[in-house]
């Protein structure tokens, strides 16, 4: 896979994206990742790329011109239109389910605004969707990118050792939260490592991360558990674990 961002900051980006996993990936050649900065294709004097607003407003806004310029370069090196993909808090929210569809692609482009963010008319020249990491609103779009890129990245062929590190965990493909995990020493703090995992008995150990996996999900996102796949015994434990607060409560 490649994946060219388009930034104000590339040494922000190569920083992150040199590192842990991803780096050595990189090195190895299982990934292509190459950042381009927006001033490069300025077309004001001075490398500005910002202007007024139309019709008023606090703030800058990012021209098109010089993200257009920066895309067409990428589109002649790679002899490909690759899917463009703006980071702004209007975009709709990136979950482990596109990451994972994206993974599948050959080519992805991210486009970092900043300020107000970048004239619409970009937008709907090149950009095929629009992505949000949450709601909330950062300074720019370069740690969406970051965030966008790594999460993809690990999930192409090659960039972790084994594939079932990516489907066994959290929002993986049954939708749910991991169960809590433990290392050595068995005991911390006057804290125990749970018996069950103890034992040795794999079917009671995947029972007991599976159930732990649903409280955790039912606790911290039980959005999660409308669109999980939940399997009749799973539903039954969640119902009799509600059952059993009520009567604490």
């Amino acid at each position: 896979m490649r994946i060219d961002i388009c930034t104000l900051f590339p040494e922000m980006c190569e920083t992150v994206m040199s590192e842990s996993i991803i780096g050595r990936a990189r090195k190895a050649g299982f990934l292509e990742i190459h950042t381009h900065h927006i001033r490069d294709y300025a077309v004001r004097k001075g490398g500005y790329i910002d202007d007024t607003l139309y019709g008023g407003g606090k703030g800058m806004l990012m021209q098109a011109e010089p993200f257009y310029r920066c895309w067409e370069a990428i589109v002649a090196q790679t002899n490909r239109r690759p899917h463009t993909i703006y980071m702004t808090p209007k975009g709709k929210l990136l979950t482990q389910k596109r990451a994972v569809e994206l993974s599948k692609m050959e080519h992805i482009c991210i486009l970092c605004g900043h300020y107000e963010g970048i004239d619409q008319r970009l937008i709907d020249e090149i950009v095929d969707e629009e992505l949000s990491i949450g709601d909330y609103v950062l300074t720019g779009g370069e740690l969406p990118a970051l965030v966008l890129a790594d999460c993809v990245a690990r999930l192409c062929p090659g960039v972790l050792a084994d594939e079932s590190c990516w489907q066994d965990e959290s929002l993986g493909e049954d939708g749910l939260l991991e169960a809590p995990h433990y290392t050595k020493p068995y005991e911390w703090h006057g804290r125990t490592v749970p018996e069950v995992l103890l034992s040795g008995h794999h079917a009671q150990i995947q029972k007991w991360r599976r159930e732990q996996g649903l409280l955790y999900t039912a606790k911290n996102r039980p959005d999660l558990l409308e669109k999980a796949n939940l399997t009749p015994a799973d539903k039954l434990f969640l119902a009799q674990h509600l059952q059993s607060e009520g009567k604490e409560s």
